[in-house]
């Protein structure tokens, strides 16, 4: 790779120290950064303990509903969807935040599309449930 006129480095040397190597060393740190993840969430994140508080009793209810097999599984992975999008939407908003508490229309445009984002998978969630709902019981 080419950075300029004299220096030439390789993309090995360019990369994150940080960045893992691979291996069953790398699956179980990642495991435990996923936790780590979760764990700060939990704690930290109002809107995800709100939409767990939804998720989880949705769950129950997805699985004892009689409609298919295929449909619980739909009913639950928009449920997950809603879970995903807000842990990515929280990353944004601290990343925004870590690189600068001022206000700024760009910090500010990231913070409202990863809130988009969190609402249209909310919205195809309701969506969702309400179409196998409504085919099931009407």
């Amino acid at each position: 790779m080419q950075i300029s006129n004299s220096t030439t480095i390789s993309m090995d040397q360019s990369s994150s120290e940080f960045k893992s190597k691979g291996g069953l060393k790398r699956i179980v740190s990642a495991f435990r950064y996923s936790i780590d993840g979760f764990m700060h969430a939990l704690r930290h994140e109002h809107a995800f303990r709100q939409e767990l508080m939804v998720a989880v009793p949705a769950t129950v209810i997805a699985l004892l509903l009689p409609v298919s097999a295929f449909q619980k599984l739909a009913l639950i992975a928009v449920l997950g969807l809603v879970l995903l999008v807000e842990l990515i939407n929280a990353s944004i908003e601290a990343v925004v935040d870590r690189v600068s508490l001022e206000r700024h229309p760009l910090s500010k445009a990231a913070k409202d599309l990863g809130s988009a984002a969190v609402a249209l998978a909310i919205t195809m969630a309701g969506a969702t449930w309400a179409v196998v709902l409504y085919n099931r019981f009407f």
